[in-house]
């Protein structure tokens, strides 16, 4: 091991000023902003802005490459700095003034090698003591480059990038796969309660068919016959959110429960672990409510998430857990039938601006259950809905048993990232890693 500052191992640059009037909803050069990293490390596709285009001019060597490494130099939300994404395409991505490049001198460290170590404790700790204490803290690439490192030899460096990154690959192609699940799951929806086309007696697409219509006045549509329109109150047989103790919850309880709040959840099968939260155990039995169930749906009542939603399922996130009183809770009728489909119809734009909408009308701004149960909806036949979850649930299955999956490959990868970084694992271990 020998002892150096990461400035003598990597070059960090700073990105390019963009100018706010060059924003565009289309084009085809993406600004990168803190959001496209994810929480627990990792690119992601910056889904909460519109304008992420840009159309103005910009100097090749801000365009980034296929495998480029990038950190943010802006704390938007706790604990960002530090982390690591990696450029999934080449010539589609600026380098925002906001974004750190790293580059690796190659003959003293390794690229895989690198992109572990910053997104470690060790470096996390350093670059969060030398941030500008401000309420959005900054770093710099001078910051960065004065971290203190102890780094093993390249080839070690080598064996141990490929075991991370190997996990990692795993991690992120099943989450790829959840998305075409998720995206599949959508296409159904959309062809049956939409569109009408679900599948008749003879497997035929139903309205195109000439399957029967009728009209309805309140739609001034025609639905399928047999189908009725309503709101959510009339699949909902429950709606309930949950507590926190008095004074909060303690995140150092770690043999305690998971309290839920809406910065953890993401999406179906996604969930943010990086801010958890937890009540002892002695209060969660003493709960009446806001106990999560598997099939629950979770929606974000209050806050710059309010409409958001997502589902537990097997176990996932935990087979034990609890919602605060920013989180909803749902559960429909007849045993649970409705909760794909109530999933899938709050991912409708159209039905997350009612919710907005119906958010900034309360006299606090949030969502209650009256305003909740009074989001219209079609509600199809039962036997339309039971064929319709034989197909769904085959694929929610699948998102949920690969994000248990990532959720344990997480935990792998966490263990023995220290152990890598700080080449406590012998060679003989590492040799799996050459294959």
């Amino acid at each position: 091991m020998s002892r150096c500052k990461l400035g003598d191992l990597i070059d960090v640059t700073r990105g390019t000023s963009l100018q706010g009037k060059n924003y565009s909803e289309e084009g085809e050069l993406i600004r990168l902003t803190l959001g496209n990293f994810d929480s627990k490390g990792g690119f992601k596709e910056n889904t909460a802005k519109k304008d992420i285009y840009y159309i103005g001019n910009v100097k090749k060597e801000f365009i980034l490459q296929k495998g480029d490494m990038i950190t943010p130099l802006t704390e938007q939300t706790f604990g960002l700095l530090g982390s690591m994404a990696r450029i999934p395409e080449s010539n589609k991505y600026i380098q925002s003034q906001d974004i750190g490049l790293i580059k690796c001198k190659k003959e003293k460290i390794e690229d895989s090698f690198c992109y572990y170590l910053i997104s470690s404790n060790l470096v996390r700790k350093q670059l969060s003591a030398a941030a500008q204490q401000t309420k959005i803290r900054h770093t710099s690439p001078d910051k960065i480059k004065d971290v203190i490192v102890d780094i093993p030899e390249l080839d070690y460096q080598k064996k141990a990038g490929k075991i991370l990154d190997y996990i990692t690959y795993k991690i992120e192609n099943n989450n790829k796969i959840n998305e075409e699940l998720e995206s599949m799951a959508k296409t159904i929806y959309d062809y049956w309660f939409l569109q009408f086309e679900f599948p008749n007696k003879e497997g035929k697409p139903y309205k195109s068919s000439g399957g029967k219509m009728v009209w309805n006045e309140e739609l001034k549509r025609e639905i399928p016959e047999g189908w009725e329109f309503g709101s959510l109150k009339n699949i909902l047989s429950e709606l309930e959110c949950g507590n926190r103790p008095k004074g909060g919850c303690n995140d150092s309880i770690k043999d305690g429960v998971p309290s839920i709040g809406a910065e953890n959840i993401i999406s179906i099968g996604k969930y943010d672990f990086s801010t958890e939260k937890y009540i002892s155990k002695d209060y969660y039995l003493s709960l009446k409510k806001g106990i999560v169930k598997s099939n629950d749906v979770l929606l974000y009542k209050d806050g710059a998430g309010v409409g958001k939603s997502s589902m537990a399922k097997n176990n996932f996130p935990y087979e034990e857990c609890a919602v605060n009183s920013h989180v909803f809770i749902l559960r429909t009728k007849e045993n649970n039938l409705y909760q794909n489909y109530l999933y899938l119809t709050l991912q409708k734009e159209y039905i997350k601006k009612i919710l907005i909408d119906l958010s900034m009308k309360a006299a606090q701004p949030g969502l209650n259950q009256p305003s909740v149960e009074s989001v219209p909806i079609i509600i199809p036949s039962t036997d339309i809905i039971v064929r319709f979850n034989n197909i769904i649930d085959i694929l929610f299955n699948k998102i949920f048993l690969n994000s248990n999956a990532n959720k344990e490959l997480t935990s792998v990868r966490d263990f023995l990232l220290p152990l890598l970084i700080n080449g406590q694992v012998g060679f003989r271990e590492l040799a799996l890693a050459e294959d």
